[in-house]
């Protein structure tokens, strides 16, 4: 080998076109990213079969949170309501109204369990079919099965019936009720032939009403005819604070009779009882 040969050489003194192993491996090594970061490799999307299922069970979970929790719908299961409220309307029902030192007020439209077997046989129950009983249970559903009414007296108040104009009175004063309920050449407790003698209502319990007095099987369609008799308990008739589920916070369909409902203003000159 003469010396020209020998400067054509690398001088790591390795062969011409040879690599060393160092340089082999490094270059079969991930280059790395800008900053020194190692690029990850990207997550392998789900199937949409599965992102759906995962979806729908997300939205059945936040129906039945929100159903325990919050809001509900039910539907009107009579006319006794009318006019504000007719027969098959839905409507939605506030349940955190009541939540705390809340309770009921007079004036509030409120759906509660039925008490003592108040419901009439002819009565829509809810939903019937299989499927719509499954919605109905995550409250996808309007559900039946409950009662709605107005509340006249809450604990404390003494109720009477009729004045001479044959008016409701609360605590002594007597109720233009003419906003809200249905036009009726009667008295304002048809049910009780106008004769509703004061009641007190007692702790723990609210007197309710229909708007439509003369077809609502209400307080007064279930209050004792004759309050000595030993059979008929002073409370027969009035609903349990318990059982109220919330206040009625909007009429929702149909559509174009959509609807906020707001306690009346008549109530609010009622006075404390005493």
């Amino acid at each position: 080998m003469t010396s020209n040969d020998r400067d054509d050489l690398p001088e790591s003194g390795e062969a011409p076109g040879l690599e060393s192993a160092e340089q082999e491996a490094s270059r079969s090594l991930p280059s790395p990213a800008k900053n020194g970061a190692v690029k990850k490799p990207k997550k392998k999307a789900l199937p949409v079969w599965l992102e759906s299922i995962l979806l729908l069970v997300l939205a059945l979970v936040l129906a039945v949170v929100i159903k325990a929790f919050f809001v509900q719908a039910f539907y009107i299961p009579s006319e006794s309501m009318e006019p504000g409220l007719v027969e098959n309307d839905r409507i939605l029902v506030q349940k955190i109204s009541y939540w705390g030192d809340g309770s009921p007020e007079r004036g509030d439209v409120v759906v509660f369990k039925d008490p003592d077997n108040w419901l009439a046989f002819t009565e829509e129950p809810g939903p019937t079919n299989l499927f719509s009983k499954g919605l109905a249970k995550v409250g996808l559903y309007p559900t039946g099965g409950h009662l709605v009414k107005r509340v006249i007296g809450v604990p404390g108040d003494t109720v009477e019936c009729c004045d001479s104009e044959g008016r409701l009175s609360i605590n002594g004063y007597p109720l233009d009720e003419s906003e809200y309920i249905a036009k009726s050449d009667g008295c304002a407790a048809p049910m009780l032939q106008c004769k509703m003698r004061p009641t007190k209502i007692p702790d723990g319990y609210l007197l309710v009403m229909g708007d439509n007095r003369e077809h609502s099987a209400d307080s007064t369609a279930h209050m004792c005819r004759n309050p000595k008799a030993e059979q008929c308990p002073p409370t027969r008739g009035l609903v349990p604070i318990d059982n109220v589920v919330g206040k009625v916070w909007a009429l929702i369909w149909p559509a174009n009779r959509f609807d906020k409902l707001s306690r009346p203003d008549v109530f609010k000159d009622v006075p404390d009882p005493k």
